[in-house]
């Protein structure tokens, strides 16, 4: 049997398999991108594929603070997208 990744919802706080996760993830360079393979390089912060979790860390900007840089509204609409 294989071991399950569990990683922690930054709004939520919760404990779930890596799989129910999206990936936010600022890189090297200062962007800021949805990793969607788990792999990409640089600072990661995991938000629950859910409409209400994504509200919330819109409007308190926790996913700002987690990844230490402004995330423009454009990257918002695709978290958003990839949610739906």
């Amino acid at each position: 049997m294989r071991k399950i990744p569990m990683r922690t919802c930054i709004v939520t706080k919760e404990k779930l398999p890596k799989k129910e996760l999206i990936r936010v993830v600022r890189t090297p360079e200062g962007e800021v991108k949805i990793d969607e393979t788990g792999k990409l390089n640089g600072r990661g912060a995991y938000l629950k594929k859910d409409l209400e979790v994504f509200e919330k860390a819109k409007k308190s900007k926790i996913l700002n603070r987690h990844l230490e840089i402004d995330i423009p509204d454009c990257i918002f609409e695709e978290i958003k997208n990839y949610v739906n």
